[in-house]
């Protein structure tokens, strides 16, 4: 049986993620690259799946790792979706880097993290390797544009995605959607809270 993790343990890993999004998000290395979007819209979508659904199969390539399919881990890993609308945004720039600090809280509930955006493999290439090494695979939706984000329901008018949390359980089954407000960063505690419920 699993244990939980510990209110201070968690407190401890939010803290540490706050200070890195911070420190890694919009480092100093290249925020002058960042482009500031303003506030957007916070949700420009309809959802076309719910929590119960069988999650569609997909492969799309990845950055440094070939193709990814879901079904590779079908049977054998619980996996977290992170979509991001757009590379070189500020909170885009936050939010995955904040996870790299986290890897031991997704091994803990035995998930794997997918990082999804509709920009392509050179783009997502220069962006994420402003980051430094991310541990988890960077995949893109590109082509044909928005395909698994339109399959979803999380494309938004503007050809971007919304910044949107999915966790999927070994049998592939969505447990958990997050469609969060673009404009901000969604809680990790959120997705561990789900991850210790599967």
């Amino acid at each position: 049986m699993r244990t939980k993790i510990s209110l201070i343990g968690m407190a401890v890993i939010l803290s540490i993620c706050m200070i890195a999004g911070n420190a890694f998000g919009v480092s100093s290395v290249y925020e002058n690259n960042i482009y500031n979007t303003g506030m957007l819209k916070p949700v420009d979508s309809v959802l076309k799946v719910k929590a119960g659904d069988p999650a569609p199969d997909f492969a799309l390539p990845s950055v440094k790792n070939g193709m990814v399919s879901l079904s590779r881990f079908k049977g054998k890993k619980n996996v977290v979706l992170s979509f991001i609308p757009a590379a070189w945004t500020p909170v885009c720039s936050d939010q995955w880097p904040g996870y790299n600090i986290a890897r031991q809280v997704f091994e803990k509930y035995d998930a794997v993290l997918l990082g999804i955006s509709a920009d392509n493999i050179p783009t997502l290439f220069a962006w994420t390797n402003q980051m430094g090494d991310l541990w988890f695979p960077i995949l893109s939706d590109f082509w044909p544009h928005g395909a698994l984000a339109q399959k979803l329901g999380v494309l938004r008018s503007d050809g971007t995605t919304e910044r949107a949390i999915f966790i999927i359980d070994k049998n592939g089954i969505i447990r958990y959607i997050d469609v969060h407000d673009i404009n901000r960063r969604p809680p990790l505690e959120d997705i561990v809270r789900e991850l210790q419920k599967l």
